[in-house]
């Protein structure tokens, strides 16, 4: 049986937040805000993932009125989601995704990304895309105000 799971997630920009996108810590003057460290693109697969196992939404599964999440490394919270997808007999077979973002350019940083990311999933590189886009200077992305991020995940019944 394979499941096809779609998420998607959208950040305001902060020039008092540390900017945390796929894992990582970008040097940038703005980061994005949120109740955990506000990794757009974790939380955009962390969706897909539910959604594609039947298990609702992120904020279903680690709500933004629990103190136990407030500030926690996304990366923690995926390690629970893949436990989450395990437990119900799935693996991954891929994981499409974009990260739509006016500033800063990101192309560099997504290898790094990667890493990060399939270390936590315990998947191959190869099972992980991550494109980059801009919005080209429209609407709230373009105003440097906020970021979104899309992910497509295939799984798996093992």
């Amino acid at each position: 049986m394979i499941r096809i799971g779609f998420g998607f997630d959208t950040h305001k920009l902060d020039p008092v937040c540390e900017f945390w996108l796929g894992g990582i810590l970008i040097p940038h003057i703005k980061g994005a805000t949120g109740h955990s460290d506000a990794d757009t693109l974790i939380h955009a697969i962390i969706d897909a993932l539910l959604g594609a196992a039947g298990l609702r939404d992120i904020g279903n599964q680690f709500p933004d009125t629990s103190p136990e999440f407030k500030g926690i490394d996304s990366k923690a919270l995926l390690s629970r989601t893949m436990e989450l997808i395990s437990a119900k007999g799935y693996v991954i077979g891929n994981i499409d995704s974009t990260i739509v973002l006016q500033n800063p350019k990101i192309s560099g940083h997504i290898p790094g990304m990667i890493e990060a990311l399939t270390a936590v999933m315990k998947i191959g590189s190869d099972q992980l895309s991550i494109k980059a886009k801009t919005s080209e200077k429209l609407g709230f992305i373009g105003r440097e105000e906020g970021i979104s991020a899309y992910a497509t995940v295939l799984l798996l019944k093992e």
